[in-house]
């Protein structure tokens, strides 16, 4: 059976191979110089990005964003004095993914968009990067496709602060 573009592109990414391995490196050091927040003309990994959901058309944008890895910070309480070690301070890590967290940052950063999905781009030692897929509810394209219009619709404004998005679902109960 003959494999497709989007197969091929699919395998290239999940086997690591030493041409990827080499490129995927080359990609992070770029990224590390860059700032959080990046719009892109087109997604890194078409594959992904269109099994989610994205088209290339206008009313997409694709942001890459990145985070720090491992546990979150709790907030602290306001009192003076010593700190019990029973606080909770330490080894806190949140009800939800890191792919939730950046999904609402790039909401907050853009917040005339609408944040369709999102997806893993690589990482390192320190940082994550995903790439988030956001939609232009407002754009007539987007408003007259039959298969989109729905998140033009009042009642999928801010759903990723609502748990909406797949990655958001997935921490709620």
């Amino acid at each position: 059976m003959v494999k497709g573009l989007y197969q091929h592109l699919r395998m290239n990414w999940k086997k690591s191979k030493n041409v990827m391995k080499e490129r995927t490196r080359e990609r992070l050091i770029i990224w590390r110089a860059e700032t959080r927040f990046v719009r892109l003309n087109g997604p890194t990994r078409l594959d992904r990005a269109k099994s989610l959901g994205y088209k290339a058309k206008k009313g997409f944008v694709i942001v890459r964003t990145r985070l720090l890895r491992g546990g979150r910070d709790r907030p602290k309480y306001g009192r003076k004095g010593r700190k019990p070690s029973k606080t909770g301070l330490l080894r806190y890590t949140t009800e939800q993914s890191l792919q939730s967290v950046v999904e609402k940052r790039v909401a907050r950063k853009y917040p005339n968009l609408e944040v369709l999905n999102s997806y893993w781009v690589g990482e390192d030692g320190r940082y994550k990067w995903f790439e988030v897929i956001m939609v232009d509810t407002s754009n007539p394209e987007i408003k007259s496709d039959k298969k989109l219009n729905w998140i033009s619709s009042p009642e999928h404004t801010r759903r990723v602060f609502r748990g909406l998005t797949p990655s958001g679902k997935k921490s709620r109960k």
